[in-house]
């Protein structure tokens, strides 16, 4: 028979200090009175910015569908890719968004049974119609995973620039350093790198990886920088350098990046489109998407209902 006393709750230990406690104020929402739920879990607030000085269309998404076997995963999306912004996919898990992005350079094409309808431009042409690799040069992609190669941090980003057209594949150092460092100056890396390109990227950390991908895709000079979720693996210190990174890109490149996490979104992104079930529920700017969201749908999955 158990013992009555190992039924009774523990004793309540009573920490005595000399002053009354602070309560925390409730931290308000990007609409201000917190029912967004967007920034309630936000450590950082959206940064003022400038609007961008050239803003201008590179890409196009038309009436586009994109299917892996008998399954439609994105349904009738249109969407616009403006260099001097940043456009953020948001959604639910399968909700569509990274099939989206990654057909942006066709590497969907690449998994057996995809097929697809409609029409994606670069620059008024039809990313179909041109030859893949110079696409991929053109429209880069960075990875959830950092995934630097096995060798040094010089060689990662002149590899970019050895592959480009009438690159040099054998290019004596000095030829390609200007370029590598001027890449790694757009990444936020030299500062913390240039001393020593010959280190091996492996000895990075995680955070100085990922910007050393960002730095080897900005080498070959693209008009569209792809993210699929390029902080996910990062601490909060290295993401909010990337965060800040992909802000300062967005007048050069047309930025498109692809996030989980709403406060993200709502701190790098100029225009946010979200989509469930393979359909783009809203698009619009961040204020109006996360502030006054004309969908239900979207209100729902904002203030987490859902997702």
């Amino acid at each position: 028979m158990m013992d009555p006393d190992a039924l009774m709750p523990p004793p309540v230990r009573r920490i005595a200090v000399d002053r009354d406690p602070n309560v925390a104020p409730a931290r308000s929402g990007p609409n201000g009175n917190g029912a967004s739920g967007v920034a309630l879990a936000s450590p950082r607030p959206r940064t003022a910015r400038a609007p961008a000085t050239n803003v201008r269309q590179r890409m196009a998404v038309e009436s586009v569908w994109l299917a892996y076997g008998e399954s439609w995963v994105v349904r009738d999306v249109s969407l616009p890719v403006r260099q001097g912004e940043v456009l953020a996919l948001i959604g639910a898990s399968g909700s569509g968004k990274t099939t989206l992005l990654r057909s942006m350079n066709r590497l969907t094409e690449i998994t057996a049974g995809a097929g697809r309808a409609g029409r994606i431009t670069l620059d008024g042409d039809d990313i179909h119609e041109l030859e893949v690799n110079h696409l991929r040069r053109r429209v880069t992609m960075v990875f959830q995973q950092p995934n630097p190669f096995p060798m040094s941090i010089f060689e990662n980003v002149a590899y970019a620039l050895r592959e480009a057209p009438g690159g040099h594949r054998r290019g004596r150092r000095a030829q390609l350093e200007p370029a590598v460092r001027d890449a790694l100056r757009r990444a936020g890396l030299h500062d913390e790198v240039g001393d020593d390109l010959d280190r091996s990227a492996l000895a990075l950390s995680g955070g100085q990886q990922q910007r050393l991908c960002i730095a080897r895709a900005l080498a070959a000079e693209p008009e569209v920088l792809l993210l699929d979720e390029p902080c996910s693996a990062l601490d909060p210190i290295s993401t909010a350098v990337i965060e800040d990174l992909i802000i300062g890109l967005r007048d050069s490149v047309a930025v498109v990046i692809v996030t989980h996490n709403l406060q993200q979104a709502f701190r790098v992104a100029d225009h946010v489109a979200f989509m469930h079930l393979g359909e783009l529920v809203e698009y619009g700017s961040s204020e109006q998407v996360f502030d006054h969201p004309s969908q239900q749908r979207t209100r729902e999955y904002i203030s987490g209902a859902f997702g």
